[in-house]
């Protein structure tokens, strides 16, 4: 199995499977001198870790982890960074019936074809519990933006049919961490955890939308042609489970725009280049602009259901599914750090490459 890399000089490697002794990630290509933020780290994982709340997965991952190489004295060396997260609440137990059946909307069947084999215990490397290894290594990537006054925030903007239809970049940003659902909007945030809730107990799940806005991003940032800072971004969204969908600046809500209103018409204030507008989501030509960068990215809902389903097993008979284990019954709380995480990683290479 390739492709488990991810960036051009700031470059991250994962392995380690969901059920395995545990998971990891190697980080090549950050610079020497860079105060490592312990705390920084620590905070990320506890965001995207399993049991943290009663509306995700009670899986109970307290997701310790420890830097082995790249760290001296609390700063990067300028050599390989290693992180290992070890897993300590894994139950393949819960995983033996499905052997040799195929899950409905899975990767089970996908990677027995493409395989030959395929690591039934959660998912293997196909499981979620990869993302905790690009979350570590995103705290990273963010700890080296902050030298440059780069932000990023993310936050639930929508679960189910409830979705916050204010501007993206007026939200605020600073409440998110203030609710289990991570909404920047306390009172749909309540009305989002009852759904939650409320569709746990019937054995089903929700998909949902997380918003992501990133402040100060210098003005260079992309490699056109096919490096265009907004095609990374979607590529690294695109590679998060679940991820179904990918859009920035006006989106899709562009096409029913004429071109003399989605014009970012450009405005000087003091000396200070901008744009009156920001349709355009701070990207112009797959390039930065210096205006601020927000996008959307759709979840669906969880694949693992707590009801039977009709499934299929190695020898094409039909069979229903007996659903085990500890899944999210939604997840966009746990996804909001992942988010961050990954346009921390594009952004810290792009700013390497655009220095180089």
């Amino acid at each position: 199995m390739s492709s488990n890399s991810f960036g051009k000089i700031f470059t991250i490697t994962t392995f380690g499977e969901s059920h395995g002794k545990g998971i990891g990630v190697i980080i090549d290509g950050c610079p020497a001198g860079l105060e490592v933020d312990d705390d920084q780290i620590r905070h990320d994982l506890a965001r995207r870790r399993p049991g943290q709340s009663k509306l995700v997965t009670a899986r109970d991952e307290k997701d310790g982890y420890e830097i082995i190489s790249g760290v001296y004295q609390g700063i990067t060396t300028g050599s390989p960074i290693a992180i290992i997260i070890t897993n300590t609440d894994q139950r393949p137990k819960d995983y033996e019936h499905i052997q040799s059946t195929y899950r409905p909307s899975h990767s089970d069947y996908t990677y027995d074809q493409k395989y030959g084999l395929r690591d039934h215990r959660g998912g293997g490397r196909s499981s979620a519990r990869e993302t905790a290894c690009r979350v570590a290594a995103g705290a990273i990537a963010k700890m080296l933006l902050k030298t440059l006054g780069v932000t990023i925030v993310a936050g639930v903007t929508q679960v189910g049919q409830l979705r916050l239809a204010a501007n993206i970049e007026d939200l605020a940003w600073d409440t998110v961490e203030d609710n289990l659902v991570r909404c920047p909007d306390p009172l749909l945030a309540t009305q989002m955890e009852k759904l939650i809730e409320d569709t746990k107990a019937e054995g089903d799940t929700l998909g949902g939308q997380v918003s992501c806005v990133i402040n100060n991003c210098p003005i260079g940032l992309g490699e056109p042609v096919y490096d265009k800072l907004q095609a990374d971004l979607a590529k690294a969204m695109m590679g998060i489970n679940a991820v179904k969908g990918f859009e920035y600046g006006s989106g899709f809500s562009g096409i029913s725009m004429k071109g003399s209103v989605h014009n970012d018409q450009w405005k000087s204030t003091e000396g200070k280049i901008s744009t009156k507008t920001n349709y355009s989501g701070g990207i112009q030509g797959g390039i930065s602009n210096g205006m601020p960068i927000y996008f959307n990215v759709a979840f669906k809902p969880v694949s693992t259901i707590m009801q039977s389903q009709a499934t299929i097993s190695k020898d094409g008979k039909i069979e229903q599914s007996a659903p085990r284990g500890r899944h999210d019954p939604c997840v966009v709380p746990r996804a909001v750090p992942i988010v961050e995480a990954m346009a921390a990683l594009v952004l810290a290479d792009h700013y390497l490459r655009h220095r180089s």
